[in-house]
Order: structure tokens, then sequence, then C-alpha cells
């Protein structure tokens, strides 16, 4: 039984403001995930030593890794990035759209990669959007739109997940769910597996969503005193098949 790991890994410093990505390491590994989708990595940046996380994170777990640089600062990098032990192929990796005329928004990107499971072959798509509801609409709605998971080429088992920053009460979450199932919503959990902030976890922004083809079989959230410390979000696991 496939099971993926989301986890906004806040460029690896933990709750304590320490820079620590054996932290991430450990808290990833005890989950023993098939795929592992991170967003908030810092690669090559001069504030976390100038290491490549997506890279380091994915040597010491022994997978290979896709890394998208939603923002660029010269040669420093920052973005989100999809790991797995699996075969798997690079389908689309890009922006997605932002809003003008408010300062300070950062740029928002998406990663998409196809994992083959012993002959099945899955789309994982990985994002994290933005702060402000009109650009989360946006970004949401290009999620599903005809580049993304509404594309031709996404068809089959599709799972899409990331830090979304919106709570299932708001525009970009029914806009995602038009189109994909919430996996937690599948399982009918009440209540819901929260993973905001990690010391005391009260919101529900990081989400799973998948196609009719995927079985969700189970969601939880590590709350170990390791994963509450190594980020200010636990990260969210999803245990799933494929029916054929």
């Amino acid at each position: 039984m496939p099971r993926l790991l989301t986890y906004n890994v806040h460029r690896c410093v933990g709750v304590d403001r320490r820079l620590d990505v054996d932290r991430i390491v450990a808290v990833i590994a005890d989950c023993a995930p098939d795929v592992v989708c991170l967003q908030e990595l810092d690669v090559g940046r001069a504030r976390t030593g100038w290491v490549d996380q997506a890279r380091t994170i994915a040597g010491k777990l022994s997978m290979a890794v896709r890394f998208h640089a939603a923002m660029r600062v010269e040669a420093e990098l920052y973005g989100d990035a999809i790991l797995t032990p699996h075969p798997e192929r690079l389908v689309r990796a890009g922006p997605l759209p932002s809003v003008r005329g408010i300062p300070g928004l950062e740029p928002r990107g998406a990663l998409w990669i196809e994992v083959d499971f012993g002959g099945t072959t899955v789309n994982v798509i990985n994002t994290h959007l933005g702060l402000v509801p009109r650009e989360q609409a946006r970004q949401a709605a290009a999620l599903v739109g005809r580049d993304w998971a509404g594309s031709e080429a996404c068809s089959g088992p599709t799972l899409l997940c990331g830090d979304f920053n919106a709570t299932s009460l708001t525009r970009p979450y029914r806009l995602i769910t038009a189109r994909l199932d919430d996996a937690q919503r599948r399982l009918g959990l009440k209540p819901s597996v929260k993973t905001f902030p990690s010391s005391f976890p009260a919101i529900r922004i990081d989400h799973v969503f998948a196609s009719p083809e995927v079985r969700i079989t189970g969601a939880h959230a590590p709350f170990s005193p390791l994963s509450r410390m190594a980020s200010d979000h636990l990260p969210l696991v999803v245990d799933f098949e494929i029916d054929s």
C-alpha cells in the first residue's frame, strides 16, 4: 500500500529557531513514505548555510528528487520538491498566477511528476499557494485547469497535495474539490487531521486531493516531540491504493 507525505519544512528551521536538516529527515523517515512532497526548501541560500536542502534530504533518504524553484534571488533558490525511491518522470514544473498591485507577494509554483508503482502510473502534483485569497483562487483554478490536473496528459490516478494556506471553508478549496476529492473527506474523518501550527495543530491548510481512481485508506499527522519541533507544520501522511 503506497504512502504519500506532504510537508512544509519551513526551510528546515524548527519552532526553536534552530536550523537542522537531519531533524526533517528523521521525521520523514519515521513515516516510511513512498512519495514525499516538500514545500519551503532553500537551495544554495546564505540564510541556511548554502545547503541544497532538496538534494541533501533526498540523499539521506536514498530517494530521487525533483525540485522547482518558485523564487530565485540571483543564484539562491527557494521552492518545492518531490522525492521518491520509485521510477518517476518529470511532467511539468512552473509558476502559478499571481495578482498585481499587492506588494510583497512571493512567487508561487507547482511540480508534477509521474510515479511508477510496479506498472501503475500515478500523477503527483505538489504546490504551495500564496497568502492572499484572490491570489489563492487564481492559483487553485490554474491547478485544476488545462495546464495541470485538468490537462489531457493528467489522466488516471492523480494526487494533488501541498500547503494551500486555505481551509476547507474557502473558495480555493471549493475550486479544487469541484474536480478532485479531499482525501480526508473521503475517509469521513471527524475530527479532521490538522497540521498547523505544529506545536498545537488547530488549522487544516495542508491537503491531499485525489482523483476517483485513487482509494484513500488512511490519513494521519505524526505528533511526536520531534515532529512538533522540526518545522512549524506537521507532515500530513496519506495511505492509498489504486483501483484497477
